[in-house]
């Protein structure tokens, strides 16, 4: 990172993990280095809240500090601003996934992007995330209940008009 927070020393470590037969390693700042109330505390909330949503448990999504198979990379269709989700979409994919603490630095250069106005963008991705994860492959799931329903509700309609019409 160009805020020199993450520390290179880390990337043959995570790197060796992959070695061990995982696809994807995720760094873990266990000793982070940002202010509890504006970084940390909203972190551990979306993290929770990711990985109760994408039940791929992690502490850390935040950690852009990341190894991972080439061919992990190539299967992952990412657009916006989903690279907080990668560990969650490449877990849809089978990949084998672990964290591994890595060294956080205090921010030495420029000022951080985030915070708390950009909650409402991740909510919203990981609406996003969650509709790709469990509907991607299976629509009808979704839009099959709606249509099931809709019609339901339009025989029943037309069966109570059908009625009206012949007997009043």
């Amino acid at each position: 990172d160009g805020d020199l927070q993450n520390d290179p020393v880390d990337i043959p470590r995570l790197v060796a993990k992959l070695d061990e037969g995982y696809d994807l390693v995720n760094g873990w700042r266990i000793d982070r280095q940002d202010p509890f109330l504006l970084r940390r505390l909203p972190s551990r909330i979306a993290n929770w809240l990711i990985s109760l949503t994408t039940r791929v448990k992690l502490h850390d999504y935040g950690c852009t500090l990341k190894a991972f198979r080439s061919e992990v990379a190539k299967e992952l269709k990412l657009y916006g601003e989903m690279h907080r989700f990668i560990p969650a979409l490449a877990g849809d994919l089978g990949a084998r996934i672990v964290e591994l603490p890595v060294t956080h630095h205090p921010r030495q250069r420029g000022r951080s992007k985030y915070g708390l106005t950009r909650t409402l963008w991740v909510i919203l991705d990981l609406l996003t995330v969650k509709f790709l994860s469990n509907y991607s492959t299976r629509p009808s799931h979704l839009f099959g209940l709606f249509g099931l329903l809709a019609t339901l509700l339009g025989g029943t309609i037309s069966l109570i008009l059908g009625i009206q019409k012949v007997f009043f």
